[in-house]
């Protein structure tokens, strides 16, 4: 007979909320029936040890967390910063708590890396403050990121990459994911959150939800950033109409960094009438996106809340009807882990200063593909 796991039944169901799961569909997927697992959530009967790793393994939960005699704290490691209508969201989920930790793992990894090369403060995180002009700080970050205010045709994609890459040159960690880790399966939500930002002062992180619009991550970009140069840390909705001093800064700094108000209020005075020739016209002369266009329309007044939602969320959708999960394994990875950190790894796992299976665990990738994928990122 096989020998019974000892669980508390109360960290039995804790745990199951914890990972979001109703009671059908965690049996289902544990393939008991529910009045079993109701059962061992009562304390009528108990699992085996087999069935009760099972569990864990599904709930994404530490095995041993089942035997404690009370839930274990487990607190946001960043400052909380998201809001909904103004008022504070429910307790982040376990693939947000999950995804902060992955990222503050690699940077711990990255710091104890450049104490090796010459480790040197970058002067422009937390150069600036909460109550400095929003109109200095965008300008700080286009001299530091080393780009203008340009007009033409080039697009919002290239413009992205452009912008990722100089931050990347300039020291930042930039990290975009839809998922946790490497796990397919767990995707990220883009209405818990739309990124985050470290503001260490030697290896800042900026983290976007690649679950979200292509066309809404630049603007997350942007808003990160912002955190970086005022010295503050935490996870963001980027949500327009957040109260939170930090974030509405944030905000007007990304805004005004994209799309200038000296130059975006003449021109949308002047535009078409109708308002999707308007949009359309202003997104390529600021070569952003048009949801860019329409958020920043909403933070001057020019267009309802309603108006910007509405166009939002048909963005977000189309999006998701044409996701199919495919691309470069290999980019992605790249994209995943900040193309930085993930170059100071491969090096490291090269020269055989970093066992090739630290090197997967940190970049999410098999021990024997490390090679090949230094090939990829240009080692």
């Amino acid at each position: 007979m096989a020998t019974q796991a000892l669980i508390n039944p109360t960290l039995l169901r804790w745990a199951r909320e914890r990972a979001g799961l109703d009671l059908e569909d965690a049996a289902l997927n544990a393939n008991v029936k529910p009045t079993q697992l109701e059962s061992w959530e009562k304390g009528e009967s108990r699992p085996t040890f087999r069935q009760a790793q099972n569990l864990a393994h599904i709930y994404h939960a530490p095995f041993g967390y089942l035997f404690l005699q009370e839930p274990p704290a487990e607190p946001l490691p960043l400052p909380d910063l998201r809001t909904v209508g103004g008022a504070p969201v429910p307790r982040p989920s376990i693939d947000l708590l999950e995804t902060v930790r992955i990222a503050l793992q690699r940077l711990e990894w990255y710091l104890d890396y450049q104490k090796d090369h010459g480790l040197e403060p970058l002067p422009f995180v937390g150069r600036f403050r909460l109550d400095s002009p929003v109109i200095e700080v965008a300008a700080d970050i286009r001299n530091t990121l080393n780009v203008t205010v340009e007009q033409g045709q080039r697009t919002w994609e290239i413009y992205f990459r452009e912008l990722i890459e100089a931050a990347e040159r300039a020291g930042v960690l930039v990290m975009r994911s839809g998922i946790v880790g490497s796990n397919t399966h767990r995707k990220l939500d883009v209405s818990e959150f739309r990124g985050f930002a470290i503001s260490d002062p030697f290896a800042p992180v900026v983290f976007i939800n690649s679950a979200d619009a292509p066309a809404a991550r630049l603007f997350t970009l942007m808003h990160e950033l912002a955190h970086i140069w005022i010295g503050t840390s935490g996870v963001s909705s980027g949500a327009p109409g957040n109260n939170r001093r930090e974030e509405a800064f944030c905000n007007a700094v990304a805004g005004e960094f994209l799309v200038p108000q000296e130059i975006f209020l003449p021109h949308w005075q002047r535009g078409p009438a109708e308002l999707d020739l308007r949009v359309a016209e202003l997104a390529r002369r600021f070569h952003v996106s048009r949801l860019v266009i329409m958020r920043r329309a909403f933070e001057l007044g020019l267009v309802d809340q309603a108006t910007y939602n509405d166009h939002y969320l048909a963005v977000l959708a189309a999006f998701r009807n044409q996701e199919n999960g495919g691309g470069n394994f290999y980019r992605t990875a790249g994209a995943k882990n900040s193309t930085r950190f993930a170059q100071a790894v491969v090096t490291e796992a090269l020269s055989g200063r970093l066992l090739l299976r630290e090197a997967g665990r940190l970049l999410g990738v098999q021990p024997n593909k490390i090679r090949e994928f230094a090939d990829q990122i240009g080692i």
